[in-house]
């Protein structure tokens, strides 16, 4: 059974941490296809005004462009209002061939609050939640994910946990520093930094 791994967040912007965590837990699993999802309103970040989705796609799109590994899709960004991981994955369920196991990337912080996701056990059942943890970083002992998973589920969501590669790097940082006219270089692709500099992006 071939895996996919899709990896979705907000990407404002996409930068060097998501790429190299990203192609770590491919090469760590063996997966030849990362499908990144920029997400058009996410329900958790529904108190903070995001970029344009058609820039943060074209970010996406542009950031990883001649790289075989990654692609990107806009299916999230298509769709009206906010839109939760269960509807995507349940949409490539049924469009992508039945044989691929789909797996969906997140990290430890995202783990921690899994439970409180839309219609979470549905989604650990539909779909193989790998999570990425940063060196240091434990986590969730069985009884804190109890609350809301079974036994089983919250077996596959322990044994999925990767230990991957410590990147400091946060989209909240870069947006400060073009606000504060400082370099983003070498934080993000260089495409993706010429995309932020001609349409303007993130300096108010």
């Amino acid at each position: 059974m071939k895996q996919v791994l899709f990896f979705g967040g907000s990407f404002d912007p996409i930068h060097h941490g998501h790429l190299i965590v990203a192609r770590f837990v491919a090469e760590h699993r063996g997966i030849a296809r990362v499908i990144l999802v920029p997400s058009a309103s996410p329900p958790h970040k529904q108190h903070r005004r995001l970029t344009a989705p058609a820039d943060r796609l074209a970010m996406c799109q542009l950031a990883v462009a001649d790289e075989p590994l990654f692609e990107v899709t806009d299916w999230e960004v298509g769709r009206p209002g906010p839109n939760y991981t269960l509807d995507t994955v349940t949409h490539y369920r049924q469009t992508l061939d039945p044989d691929n196991e789909l797996c969906w990337l997140i990290g430890m912080d995202s783990l921690l609050e899994l439970e409180s996701w839309h219609r979470a056990a549905e989604l650990v059942d539909l779909c193989t939640i790998v999570t990425t943890a940063r060196p240091g970083c434990a986590p969730p002992d069985a009884a804190a994910l109890g609350r809301r998973f079974s036994p089983p589920q919250i077996a596959r969501l322990l044994q999925n946990v990767v230990a991957g590669p410590r990147v400091d790097i946060a989209g909240t940082d870069i947006r400060a520093r073009v606000r504060a006219g400082r370099s983003i270089r070498f934080l993000t692709p260089d495409a993706v930094c010429r995309h932020i500099t001609e349409h303007g992006l993130y300096r108010q």
